[in-house]
């Protein structure tokens, strides 16, 4: 019997398991519910459990055989913090967070892998399946590593996954080198002097220079970084003042930055700063830039993705994996991981219907058809990259 339809078997059950994640949202580190099902379900499945690596992480260690040959499966845990617009019956039970990204999905996945694996055994060496606590911006793959994840589970390769709505169920794409950009997240604090509305005279407005530094940071993009170099600088938000008649006396913005280079990335602070401190100063105020780099770029490995998309091919059939996809301007801290171990990152159709809903959506939801994809895709990695070997 073929993979997917093994693992279409138990479709009912992954449904069950991905909807149950979604009602029960948990943030960044505080996983502790979804770590709790997680840990159980590896263990009901006779998988080594190993909890607490980068707080709420859990890693599954299967070994089948005798070889010493590793491979190491992601997946994220972790929901956002929206407030969520669905009605149906398993919408987030939790006021202002919710799965708006589909990691449910993507931890049910890895956990539809870790069961088929575990019954199958086709395989002679070590797989770990590694569920990651808070990749929305938080840090959770640099804590797992912090922590001693590859020390502790070695892996000679890894592989993880992402959703895409917009690309059919059933359809996986990928790009070798750089797929993803780099990202970090900015606070500039402006302090001016607090005065009457009336009497702006009295004062130094600091919202006023606030706008002016948030025009003036797009020159970046627009005359200090080379055409060729994609990057985004966007301000999404600002705060000062809490009256309709008061100056205050200190306004606040903040934004992310987007790029595929570090050196870009450097390029980027140092204009920021040099913007922010100048424009405020030619006000009559002061700023301050806080410069959070978070996220590496994901650069796919050009073998390991080669081997994944071939793995795919193997699912779905070659017309329907695309092997020269779009680059994204989107971040994902597993290249954080990837930065230590060789490995690729797919992305899997969540569906391309009418009214397909894009993720950071309070409308998304995660698309039940792709979870066998996903499933069977995990674990056909394991099964060929750690196929017995003969003689």
């Amino acid at each position: 019997m073929k993979i997917l339809d093994a693992v279409r078997g138990g479709h009912d059950e992954l449904t069950a398991w991905r909807r149950d994640i979604h009602a029960h949202p948990e943030l960044g580190f505080e996983e502790r519910r979804t770590a709790d099902l997680v840990a159980g379900k590896l263990a009901e499945f006779g998988i080594e459990v190993h909890r607490g690596i980068g707080k709420t992480g859990v890693v599954g260690r299967l070994r089948v055989g005798n070889s010493a040959r590793t491979i190491g499966l992601r997946a994220d845990m972790d929901c956002l913090p929206i407030e969520e617009a669905n009605s149906f019956a398993y919408r987030s039970r939790h006021k202002g967070r919710m799965h708006a990204c589909g990691h449910d999905g993507h931890t049910t996945m890895l956990l539809g892998a870790a069961r088929f694996l575990a019954q199958t055994r086709n395989f002679d060496g070590t797989v770990n399946f590694i569920f990651q606590p808070a990749e929305e911006g938080q840090g959770g793959a640099k804590a797992m590593v912090e922590d001693g994840l590859f020390e502790e589970f070695p892996c000679e390769v890894l592989f993880g996954m992402h959703n895409r709505p917009g690309l059919a169920v059933g359809k996986f794409q990928i790009c070798p080198g750089a797929m993803m950009a780099g990202g970090a997240f900015f606070d500039i604090a402006v302090q001016g002097r607090g005065a009457h509305g009336a009497r702006p005279e009295a004062g130094t407005d600091p919202v006023l220079a606030a706008s002016h530094i948030t025009a003036a940071l797009q020159s970046i993009v627009a005359r200090n970084v080379r055409p060729v170099d994609t990057v985004v600088v966007s301000v999404t938000r600002m705060h000062g003042g809490d009256a309709y008649n008061v100056i205050p006396a200190r306004a606040v913005l903040g934004g992310t930055v987007r790029c595929f280079s570090r050196d870009v990335m450097r390029l980027v602070e140092e204009r920021m700063r040099r913007i922010a401190e100048g424009v405020a100063g030619g006000l009559g105020a002061a700023a301050e830039l806080d410069f959070r780099y978070l996220f590496p770029p994901l650069v796919n490995d050009a073998e390991a993705t080669e081997f994944i998309a071939d793995c795919a091919a193997d699912i779905v059939g070659p017309a329907n994996v695309n092997r020269h996809g779009p680059r994204t301007m989107a971040s994902e801290d597993f290249s954080y991981m990837l930065e230590l171990v060789p490995g690729a990152y797919i992305q899997i159709g969540n569906g391309d219907g009418e009214g397909a809903c894009e993720v950071h959506n309070p409308g998304y939801d995660f698309n039940d058809a792709a979870l066998p994809f996903g499933a069977a895709l995990f674990a056909r990695l394991v099964e060929r990259r750690l196929a017995r070997l003969s003689g």
